[in-house]
């Protein structure tokens, strides 16, 4: 007679809201890690924004002078400059789950148990904080370009980007959830993102354009993230009005001028429709 094992029982924890919550934690804790044990990245991050700012904002600045009301137009591309670095910084934090994909880490993530909304959010948080740290940092460069070092001006700004952080990380979180291969995702990544940031504003006035630009300006997402930064960085500097008012004409819906304070909720409502996409997708079979 040959003696028969018996099985070993499997207990799988039942799902609970502290376990989804640590869930969440731990891919949030896995996204800084990721970010702040590659130092070679952070410095790359950081080439983009000081060749936009100091480099092309330096040389414009003598072809423009006449035409910006005295105002450094370094000073004035600042606000896009700083929606630039946590717009990439945050699509290449998304593009990580690309790489999972790719290696089979995404798959033991998934069938972890735990509901894959909670990866997604903790992924989407993780993002969020690594983008919105990296505007700090750009954020920081503030007193090079003319731009005061004053909590009224600072905390706002940097709220304002966490909040773009959040809704460009959901917007890439969804990107990604069907695409098999980097080369795909980063060249799907080149086709939106630069077209995002050209259109946005961030490097000339938003009035006075071209209809078919001034249509896509306005339906172009990260205009409403731009235009209250802008806005904020113009209420604490001493300039004419005349300047003001070429520089800063502000976002209009048929006429009507948009408070800053409603182009944020309408960034933080496209980052949460984004993040149920995002949630929809995942919850698919693969």
């Amino acid at each position: 007679m040959t003696a028969v094992a018996s099985p070993v029982a499997v207990r799988v924890p039942s799902r609970s809201a502290r376990g989804e919550l640590r869930a969440i934690k731990i891919v949030w804790q896995r996204e800084i890690i990721r970010f702040s044990s590659d130092r070679l990245r952070i410095a790359t991050s950081l080439i983009q924004p000081i060749l936009f700012l100091f480099v092309l904002g330096s040389g414009l600045s003598r072809l423009t002078g006449g035409s910006t009301q005295g105002v450094d137009l370094r000073t004035f591309i600042f606000p896009g400059i700083l929606a630039m670095s946590v717009m990439f910084t945050a699509m290449f934090s998304a593009a990580s789950i690309v790489w999972d994909r790719e290696f089979g880490f995404l798959r033991e993530m998934l069938v972890a148990p735990v509901r894959r909304s909670s990866i997604v959010i903790g992924k989407c948080l993780g993002g969020a904080t690594v983008a919105g740290f990296q505007g700090l940092v750009v954020l920081a460069l503030a007193g090079f370009v003319g731009v005061p070092y004053t909590l009224s001006l600072l905390v706002p700004v940097f709220a304002l980007q966490l909040l773009l952080a959040f809704a460009i990380t959901a917007f890439g979180v969804m990107m990604s959830a069907r695409v098999n291969q980097m080369q795909s995702f980063m060249a799907l990544t080149q086709m939106l993102i630069m077209p995002l940031f050209f259109l946005s504003g961030a490097l000339f006035p938003v009035s006075g354009l071209p209809r078919w630009l001034t249509v896509l300006n306005r339906i172009d997402p990260l205009t409403y993230a731009v235009d209250p930064m802008r806005r904020v960085v113009f209420d604490h500097l001493h300039l004419p009005a005349a300047a003001v008012a070429r520089l800063d004409p502000g976002v209009t819906w048929g006429g009507w001028h948009v408070p800053g304070w409603l182009e944020a909720l309408v960034v933080l409502v496209l980052g949460v429709i984004f993040l149920g996409v995002a949630i929809a997708e995942f919850n698919q079979p693969e």
